[in-house]
């Protein structure tokens, strides 16, 4: 049997196609080096981090799952706002109601990235979609990019620091986004052939476990299928919580480090800050359950 090293892998990382430092192919390249087993780039509201991979060869050690992170809504029903992220896994990226889904959300973010420079400037600082763009490696121009030409100009030390001075929610510079109903989100990706997954239910805002169970609920009932139990940020108990969460209402287990590259430098790809570790054989269960699904 392989060693346990072998069989790690990562299922939530971020490129340059929407705010990871780090190119689809640079990724790949670093996922070999770290001995990843499987990995998927599951950027934000696009799969454009998808295509260049699907279109290389891949070291013959990794395993590559198509993905995406969908900005979506809270349920109608619930009194929360913000964002609810639902990761999609194993998905059709040529789907064309997935991709029409996507470009709504990316023109949204391509409007909001001028009104966020348009905040800057009002604070004395001057950035621009030239200085961003250099950034974006071609893909699309978020806050991560934003932060990087702020620390490149000295305005900040850190890209930390940008999102704790600035451009974080409730700071002077932060500019909410559009979402998608989730259970359009859900739809989508089911429609596009892919796995509904909760992202990290530790930032999912509600106020207590019992109202967690109960979203989740909302979420199975809508057409969700997994959740993100394995995360860096969870604690050994909530770890725990979420996996019970997934045995009794019959979810799907995935986990990832949600690599950014340089944006969060502490967090290695497939490592986080050291002993997080997600094992292959979820990347296993989740192809063959995608497989016998009718």
């Amino acid at each position: 049997m392989a060693c346990r090293e072998t069989r790690r892998i990562d299922l939530h990382v971020h490129s340059t196609a929407s705010d990871g430092t780090l190119t689809p192919l640079e990724i790949i390249k670093k996922s070999e080096q770290a001995g990843l087993a499987a990995l998927s780039i599951t950027d934000h509201d696009t799969v454009a981090g998808c295509r260049p991979v699907l279109e290389t060869a891949l070291p013959a050690s990794l395993k590559f799952l198509t993905g995406v992170e969908i900005s979506a809504a809270y349920p109608v029903s619930s009194s929360i706002s913000g964002s609810l992220h639902i990761l999609g896994y194993d998905i059709d990226i040529h789907d064309t109601a997935l991709n029409h889904g996507l470009e709504r959300l990316q023109a949204a973010r391509n409007q909001r990235t001028p009104r966020i420079l348009k905040q800057l400037d009002g604070l004395g600082i001057d950035i621009s979609m030239t200085d961003t763009a250099a950034f974006a490696g071609g893909g699309q121009v978020g806050r991560a990019h934003i932060a990087q030409a702020m620390k490149a100009r000295g305005v900040v030390r850190s890209i930390r620091e940008a999102f704790d001075r600035y451009l974080g929610k409730d700071k002077p510079a932060y500019v909410d986004k559009e979402r998608i109903p989730c259970d359009r989100a859900i739809a989508l990706i089911r429609q596009a052939g892919g796995v509904a997954v909760l992202a990290h239910p530790f930032l999912v805002e509600t106020p207590d476990d019992k109202a967690l169970e109960a979203l989740v609920k909302t979420l199975v009932d809508m057409g969700m299928q997994g959740i993100e139990a394995l995360y860096p940020q969870h604690t050994k108990k909530q770890t725990a919580f979420y996996k019970d969460i997934a045995r009794r209402y019959n979810l799907l287990i995935t986990g990832g480090t949600d690599f950014h590259g340089d944006l969060n430098s502490e967090v290695a790809l497939g490592r986080a800050t050291g002993s997080f570790y997600v094992d292959y054989e979820l990347y296993e269960k989740l192809i063959a359950f995608n497989r016998h699904q009718p």
